[in-house]
Parts: C-alpha cells; structure tokens; sequence
C-alpha cells in the first residue's frame, strides 16, 4: 500500500510526522546523513549480502518503504507532507552512497530518488551467474568416489 497522507500515519499528541516516532516519516536525532548502516560496502560482488544487511537496518529504522516503493513521493501540492518525504529521502540516498563503493557511489550521485537508485543497484548487481552456476552443478553430478575409501576421497 502506498503512504501519501498525514491522515494514515498514527498521531501522539501534537506531534507531527516527522516527530512522532510511529510515523513512516520519523527521524531520530541519530539519523544523519553520515550514518554507515552496513559493515561491507557494495563492491559488486557482494550484491546478495550487501541488499540483505541493508534492507535489516533500513527495517529496523522504519524505513524500507523509500527504497522498496512503497512509500511513494507525495503530490506537489501537499507541500508539508512532500518536505517531510524529501527529507527522509536524502537521508535514505546519503546512507546508500555511505555503503557503496567509491565507483558505484559515482554512478548513483544524481539520481533522484532513493527507490530509484535500489532498482539501479538490483538491476545491475543482482544477475546471478548462470553459466557458473550451470557448471558447478554439473561438476556437482559427475562427482564419483571411484574404488577409492571415503577417507582417501576426502583428502
């Protein structure tokens, strides 16, 4: 489901959206812009690892939906709610280019949208190597112990 009012987000008080930490569009004061989420940088290689550590720690903040799509950009014209949402999803492109190599980083540097730069990442990180893959599982079935012992097999 899509979020793009301020009447979907549970209220405390007077607190607004960005203040009530049950809202989608909370920040904590620890939220910066120069928080790493994940210990491995995206090198490429590690595409699989690196998406899983990410989307844990954009979850436990609450904010998996600006890169997932379900948090989608408001409309021009609800400009509280639209500020709220650019702020957040600064923050989101910020922790991503701190997790990326320096090569990927430039490479996703201006795109304009946190979502759009985990489809970017997804669509050219994400190919499996099927090839490989083919061979391995072969290798896997012509495998045979021949005469040998199980403990010469092993060594």
């Amino acid at each position: 489901m899509a979020h793009g009012n301020l009447s979907e987000f549970p209220r405390l008080g007077s607190l607004s959206a960005i203040d009530d930490p049950m809202s989608l569009y909370f920040l904590h004061h620890s939220d910066n812009p120069g928080l790493t989420l994940v210990s491995q940088s995206l090198t490429g290689d590690n595409y699989a690892s690196w998406s899983r550590a990410m989307r844990i720690a954009l979850s436990v903040k609450n904010k998996l939906g600006f890169v997932d799509g379900t948090i989608v950009k408001p409309l021009e014209a609800d400009t509280h709610l639209l500020g709220f949402w650019a702020r957040n999803n600064n923050i989101m492109i910020s922790w991503i280019l701190n997790s990326v190599s320096k090569d990927i980083s430039a490479s996703i540097l201006f795109s304009e949208s946190a979502a759009a730069i985990w489809d970017d990442l997804k669509e050219r990180f994400q190919q499996s190597d099927s090839p490989r893959i083919f061979q391995l599982k072969h290798d896997l079935v012509s495998l045979r112990q021949e005469q040998l012992s199980v403990s010469v097999c092993e060594t």
